[in-house]
């Protein structure tokens, strides 16, 4: 029997990728970009401040008769704030020291890269409790303002 002349089928192309991203000035996240949000908070992209939305808003829900959801949103926001400027860094992360209860005073510069973001809060949100990720956010933000490596 002959064999078939004809070239073998090519595998199905794979879709391109849309090319919408934006890279949050704040955290450095890169995050799908949604045409159409606008910006709400200074030095975060509008994606960026969504996905904060979305992460929180059960904690937002539940604050007004719920303590300690009250206060992990309070760090969560603290921690949002550290990573996107504000205008007064030196205020920010001493709001954020505070509700972590680290009383140290070292100093600080704004780093280059962060070692966690609410994108990465926001991926492990079906395997880690909301409030153990905001805590561990929280202390790898204050880690990386003064140069102390934590590990997630």
């Amino acid at each position: 029997m002959p064999s078939d002349p004809s070239p073998a089928a090519a595998p199905p192309a794979l879709p391109e990728p849309s090319g919408m991203v934006s890279r949050c000035p704040g955290c450095g996240a890169v995050l799908a970009a949604v045409p159409g949000l606008e910006v709400r908070h200074e030095g975060a992209s509008p994606a960026c401040t969504r996905l904060f939305d979305v992460t929180v808003r059960g904690l937002r829900d539940e604050a007004p008769s719920d303590l300690r959801a009250a206060g992990v949103l309070e760090l969560a926001e603290a921690t949002y704030d550290a990573q996107h400027p504000l205008g007064d860094d030196a205020a920010v992360l001493a709001r954020l020291r505070q509700l972590l209860g680290d009383g140290s005073a070292a100093p600080a510069v704004r780093p280059e890269q962060w070692t966690t973001t609410v994108a990465d809060v926001a991926a492990d949100l079906d395997v880690v409790d909301l409030p153990a990720l905001v805590r561990s956010w929280s202390a790898a933000v204050v880690g990386d303002w003064t140069g102390v490596t934590t590990r997630r």
